[in-house]
């Protein structure tokens, strides 16, 4: 065994891993009883990793784990108790009920939670180290992960990207040989975890993850460096689990019963035990007084979290956004306001311009949105107020610089990022659906998620099908993501300094096609609230929603129907999620008519989920039946007269409505 100063004692090493490897085998035992109601993945045989990692961490370091993070919950601090309850499913969990074995969130003592998804834990770690950098807190940001994710997209892009910040981060490989039932050494072409982490300029070692006193010497290093501003490190830590991947499931197709006792026979807590009554530094009174102890512990957690009650049912679709949406300081200036005319760019800059010098938390990251002030100078002239940290220039990682956002929020800090075209951010809608969007809810609302996403949308340019996407319609289906779409300078500025000022996700989604529209700004600071539509122009016969550049097309063609007689109401919802249903349903009742005009695709998309609404709600107002007009089913073409046919112009949208309104 390795020696060990004085600033972790070995007791106290030898009472975390007992009590995992307490709770763990009583879990096994719960599991088979059916008081777990899904998976139950156990760290026994792993114990000592997490121990000697977390012996040097404040509650303020966070941490971020996989799926199998009841041992790094443990060593974190959390209570058996609110573990056990929280695989029963019970109320008092840790998670309330909502995560199970493989959702584990207790960010009061700095656990920030567990993923069922592979990887993601990294970037967010990397976040975390971002957080610290920006506030200069000196907290360390931790990953723990299997072998599995060193092949991951993510364990790539973390690594470069806390490399070259010199984040405050641990990076802890936990390679038990199997990523879930599948040899490491079968899909590694370098079978070594640690070797990798010298292609990224990061300090690197193997140890024995068997050994807890090598791991707290290891990590006690990699932890001064981190707070140091020394930069990351990359741990690998050798080890096995001696339990199935999950309980219930097969474990000897693909491993030997042989294979598992050998590292039975490696028991971290038996090696440890051995090591202190071999030393003196501990009795065999002492050490039974220690078990004994754990295992009431033990006990006790598990009658606690059985008689514990079930979550009721009315709690089942909270903590889902923010509890205040709305700040109260929030207002739209009047009509009176003075105003002067704005780009739609220049607006939104004014915008970023405000809250960055209000809000020192706020940092934006993106490819050329530093000296170079973003591809549509979106973020012009700010670098040089904020410098290299608030204005980050990042690699060509979509991924991991939204998963380190999501780090990076969860742990005090705004992030905006600038993904340049809505195309360029589909590498990491995993990040977003199944991280951003759900965090809040899936932490009871004790973690916020005040992540900006800004880029364009949008056909024009004859930019092709990779720099012309909106996807607007694909996000509001998700929970937990609020999606705005404005069509105006004035809209634009509002919008977002509401989203900069609200803790939910935010997609701004801006349309190519307007970043140079002028339009009246108010002088005066305003925020425009979500979920409120746009009426644009009053009319009488004819209910039109139109999003973005379409809104622009269908006031053009109002012009030309209010010579031939006809009286068109313009919608603009804003933002489509949320939602504003109640204006278009009160337009409706005035005109009796609807056509929703959108540049995206028909199927799927935002018009269905309109005319859905208006058929359920509204349908005894309706004379005629809902229009859509819609942009062709096609991947944006290249040469300007294919990329003209696929999308709705003044004249189809003026054809529309006239037909409609001889229904």
């Amino acid at each position: 065994m390795s020696s060990l100063t004085n600033q972790s004692s070995p007791l106290q090493l030898y009472r975390t891993m007992l009590t995992i490897r307490m709770v763990e085998e009583r879990l096994a035992k719960s599991h088979q009883r059916g008081l777990i109601h899904g998976a139950c993945h156990t760290y026994v045989g792993e114990e000592a990793i997490a121990t000697g990692v977390c012996a040097h961490l404040h509650d303020a370091d966070a941490v971020f784990s996989t799926h199998r993070g009841h041992g790094h919950a443990l060593a974190k601090g959390m209570e058996p108790r609110q573990l056990m309850a929280e695989l029963y499913g019970r109320e008092t969990g840790c998670s309330r009920g909502r995560g199970g074995s493989m959702h584990l969130f207790a960010p009061e003592i700095g656990m920030m939670g567990t993923s069922g998804i592979v990887g993601p834990c990294i970037l967010q770690a990397t976040g975390a180290g971002y957080s610290s950098l920006i506030m200069k807190t000196g907290n360390v940001g931790v990953a723990f992960f299997g072998d599995g994710a060193a092949n991951n997209g993510a364990f790539h892009e973390g690594l470069n990207m806390a490399s070259i910040w010199k984040l405050p981060v641990l990076f802890v490989c936990e390679n038990n040989q199997f990523a879930t039932e599948v040899p490491f050494s079968s899909v590694a072409g370098n079978p070594s975890v640690a070797a990798r982490g010298a292609a990224y300029g990061i300090a690197s070692i193997e140890v024995d993850g068997n050994d807890v006193l090598a791991v707290e010497a290891v990590a006690r290093e990699a932890v001064k460096r981190a707070r140091n501003g020394e930069g990351p490190t990359l741990i690998e830590c050798k080890t096995y689990r001696t339990r199935a991947h999950a309980e219930g499931m097969g474990d000897f197709t693909y491993r030997t019963r042989e294979e598992v006792e050998q590292w039975k026979a490696q028991c971290p807590i038996a090696r440890l035990k051995k090591h202190l009554l071999d030393h003196n530094l501990a009795t065999d009174a002492e050490l039974n007084t220690i078990e004994q102890e754990v295992a009431t512990l033990t006990e006790t957690a598990h009658e606690f979290a059985e008689k514990s009650a079930y979550p009721t049912a009315e709690s089942a679709t909270t903590h889902i956004y923010a509890s205040s949406a709305t700040a109260p300081h929030r207002e739209v200036p009047s009509s009176s306001s003075a105003t002067r005319e704005l780009t739609f760019m220049k607006a939104t800059l004014e915008a970023l311009t405000e809250e960055m010098a209000h809000n020192p938390k706020i940092f934006v990251m993106g490819e050329g949105i530093g000296v170079r002030g973003g591809n549509f100078a979106t973020t012009s002239g700010l670098f040089v107020i904020h410098g290299p940290e608030r204005l980050r220039d990042t690699p060509i990682c979509e991924r991991g610089f939204v998963g380190l956002a999501g780090g990076a929020a969860m742990t005090g800090t705004r992030p905006v990022i600038d993904f340049m075209f809505a195309d360029f951010v589909l590498d990491s809608v995993g990040e977003i659906v199944n991280q951003i969007a759900k965090m809040q809810y899936m932490s009871s609302g004790r973690l916020k998620m005040p992540v900006l996403m800004r880029g364009c949308i949008g056909i024009g340019h004859a930019a092709a099908t990779h720099h012309s996407g909106s996807y607007y319609s694909m996000y509001a289906h998700f929970p937990g993501l609020r999606v705005v779409v404005p069509s105006s300078p004035r809209d634009a500025k509002g919008l977002l300094k509401t989203a900069l000022t609200c803790d939910d996700p935010v997609l701004f989604l801006e349309h190519r096609e307007l970043m140079t529209v002028k339009g009246p700004v108010p002088e005066e600071e305003y925020f425009i609230d979500f979920g409120k539509a746009a009426i644009v122009r009053e009319g009488s016969d004819v209910t039109v929603v139109a999003l973005a550049l379409m809104v622009h097309k269908t006031l053009a063609a109002c012009e030309t129907l209010a010579k031939e007689g006809i009286s068109v109401e313009l919608i603009d919802p804003r933002t489509v999620a949320p939602l504003d249903v109640d204006t278009i349903i009160q337009s409706v009742a005035k005109t009796g008519r609807l056509i929703i005009v959108d540049e995206d695709f028909a199927h799927c998309g935002i018009g269905a989920e309109i005319a859905a609404q208006l058929a359920d709600r509204g349908f005894d107002d309706l004379d005629a039946p809902i229009r859509r007009l819609n942009g062709k089913p096609s991947p944006t073409p290249y040469s300007p007269t294919l990329e003209a046919a696929v999308v709705p112009n003044v004249e189809s949208i003026a054809q529309a409505i006239r037909e409609l309104c001889a229904e």
